[in-house]
């Protein structure tokens, strides 16, 4: 007979929230290895449950972006290096990404990019201060594809709510993904948060106008996602997928009303 969870274990579940992201075991490179024990450390933040002081964080005053889920750290680090006059705190789980983008930061030699390695739901819960950010970047989370895994999402409620407490007046929030009825998910839920209005009224905007996600010289390799000048863009590959090929679909940028 098994025995009976404890009060502590019991008030443990209670609060644990679905997590949007799988803990599965994915290939890591010798050098994001080498990168995430060696480099990593030189600009983690350390997950705590404490607000951050972005002050000493950076050790400079700065707007801040935060960017959910930074994959392999290309798009952070070329945005971070195309605005050295704004902080980005990135906040990714796996080991290999945490390791790509250290690396990426020392190759570039970039001073306005940290990371937290935790759940991003725990961050803004415990880390992030109230109305202390100046932008939220969430580019292409796990869509889980299968209905039954919808509740697994990243970009619904309660978290967008949430997350709106630790944006300031004026700030916004930009989602992407190449999945469509994810995007479809995601306009609605910024839709009908109150606290949020789309910056153009446009619904679905494929080119940006937010100076915060310029990217130097996009990619012209086929089915690369890259950020330019004007916004992001996708340059269609030749296999189909289940989504709409060679199509971008990414919500307007909702801002703080």
């Amino acid at each position: 007979m098994p025995n009976e969870l404890s009060p502590e274990q019991l008030e443990e579940l209670k609060s644990r929230h679905i997590r949007s992201f799988s803990m599965r075991r994915g290939h890591i490179s010798h050098a994001q290895e080498k990168a995430f024990e060696e480099v990593f450390p030189l600009y983690e933040v350390p997950y705590a449950e404490a607000p951050l002081n972005f002050e000493e964080v950076f050790g400079r005053k700065a707007p801040v972006v935060f960017e959910i889920g930074c994959g392999m750290g290309e798009t952070t680090a070329a945005i971070a290096q195309a605005h050295p006059e704004v902080n980005f705190l990135g906040c990714e789980v796996f080991v290999a990404g945490v390791g790509a983008l250290s690396k990426r930061i020392k190759e570039m030699e970039l001073k306005n990019v940290r990371i937290i390695r935790h759940d991003a739901v725990d961050v803004i819960e415990h880390m992030i201060p109230p109305e202390s950010l100046d932008g939220v970047h969430i580019y292409f989370p796990d869509p889980w594809r299968k209905a039954r895994h919808h509740k697994r999402r990243l970009v619904a409620q309660p978290f967008i709510g949430k997350l709106c407490t630790r944006i300031r007046q004026g700030g916004y929030i930009h989602c992407a993904t190449d999945w469509q009825n994810y995007a479809e998910q995601m306009l609605d839920v910024l839709s009908h948060e109150p606290a949020l209005q789309d910056w153009k009224g446009e619904g679905y905007c494929p080119i940006q106008g937010n100076p915060l996600c310029e990217r130097p010289a996009p990619s012209s390799r086929p089915g690369e996602t890259s950020v330019t000048e004007s916004g992001i863009s996708f340059i269609s590959s030749d296999k189909t997928t289940a989504h709409e090929k060679g199509r971008l679909l990414t919500p307007a940028f909702f801002s703080m009303s």
